[in-house]
């Protein structure tokens, strides 16, 4: 047998600070650090995100080792979210990667964030089912910032299909619970609303683009142009009738979002689907999937709901399989906030 290969996973992509360890594949341990402190404002703050990751990112890396039952001289490589996501978060996290590798004198492995997304459907973890996707498969990677359907033909071959020319999914989940004065960030909340509305009260419009991309903006303008015109009936309609808007409106994301994976399925001829990212938490998304699979025969993958935010055991999954190839990172590589697949 080979040399175990122990990787140090960090990522700071946006407002969660994660560290984790996996051991040829295996998850050890695994440390997160949330910030409360974006609620007050609706959204994300970077400048507020990035001085949280700065107090964060060493206890919470310290808490990942202890974990894991290691201590850093037993680190193989350290694998890093280089992008995409916001500069200064980024920094943080990639500037500590680069400064821990020099002092133990081990390998960088840069990490695109979008793809660790997806490999996370590889970790394996004790105790669990540890199913795991054959190549090829399809993707859909829904989030805050992305909707894409991805073919992935390998660790490292992935392509894009089709992807939203405008809003993501997430995005417009957070907006409209926004509009409607449910609060942030708006997946849970309509998550929650849904599951006790009634999905069929309300119809809102659905996009309709070429191919496989997607669309989300008309949505959110029909729910905004629906919410203001009820509202001058009813000042009182949308908390008379939360929990129906919640679910018509989330039925209507999710039929849009697996109208188009069908089809990529049906032009690809690849039953084998996974889906990745914030979004994938979402119960209905989750259970238009296991449908899927009982009705058309999909062979589906579903993550643990651990592994649909944002975590650093998808990075340190992502560099395993770039160790093993031997694909390292400069020391001069920068961060980038922009990037694709």
């Amino acid at each position: 047998m080979g040399k175990d290969v122990i990787i140090l996973g960090i990522e700071s992509s946006c407002d969660d600070t994660s560290a984790a360890v996996i051991k040829n594949g295996w998850l050890l341990g695994q440390a997160t650090a949330n910030q409360e402190v974006h609620r007050a404002y609706g959204g994300v703050v970077p400048e507020l995100a990035s001085r949280a990751h700065e107090q964060n990112i060493v206890p919470t890396i310290d808490a990942a080792i202890k974990r894991a039952g290691i201590s850093k001289e037993d680190l193989t490589a350290i694998g890093f979210t280089r992008g995409p996501g916001l500069m200064g978060s980024l920094l943080v996290g990639v500037s500590f990667a680069k400064g821990l590798s020099v002092s133990l004198g081990i390998p960088l492995v840069d990490v695109n964030h979008l793809q660790g997304h997806i490999l996370a459907h590889f970790i394996d973890e004790k105790g669990k089912d540890n199913r795991h996707p054959a190549f090829p498969f399809l993707c859909l990677l829904v989030s805050g910032g992305n909707s894409q359907i991805v073919k992935v033909n390998n660790y490292n071959d992935m392509e894009i299909l089709g992807q939203t020319i405008d809003d993501a999914a997430g995005e417009t989940i957070d907006k409209c619970s926004k509009f409607m004065g449910l609060g942030y960030p708006g997946g849970p909340i309509i998550d929650k609303l849904a599951r006790q509305g009634n999905p069929d009260a309300f119809v809102f419009n659905k996009p309709s683009v070429a191919g496989l991309d997607y669309s989300f903006s008309g949505l959110k303008t029909s729910l905004l142009y629906f919410l203001r015109d009820k509202m001058k009936e009813n000042p009182d309609f949308i908390e008379q009738n939360k929990n129906d808007l919640a679910a018509s409106f989330e039925r209507t994301v999710v039929d849009v979002l697996m109208n188009k994976l069908t089809k990529a399925v049906a032009q690809t001829g690849i039953n084998r689907v996974a889906v990745a990212g914030g979004v994938s938490a979402n119960t209905k998304l989750r259970q238009a999937f296991i449908d899927k699979s009982q009705t058309d025969g999909w062979d589906v993958y579903i993550p643990p709901f651990s592994y649909t935010t944002d975590n650093a055991a998808m990075i340190a999954m992502a560099a395993y399989f770039k160790y093993q190839d031997g694909v390292f990172c400069k020391l001069d590589a920068p961060a980038y906030s922009r990037v694709t697949i």
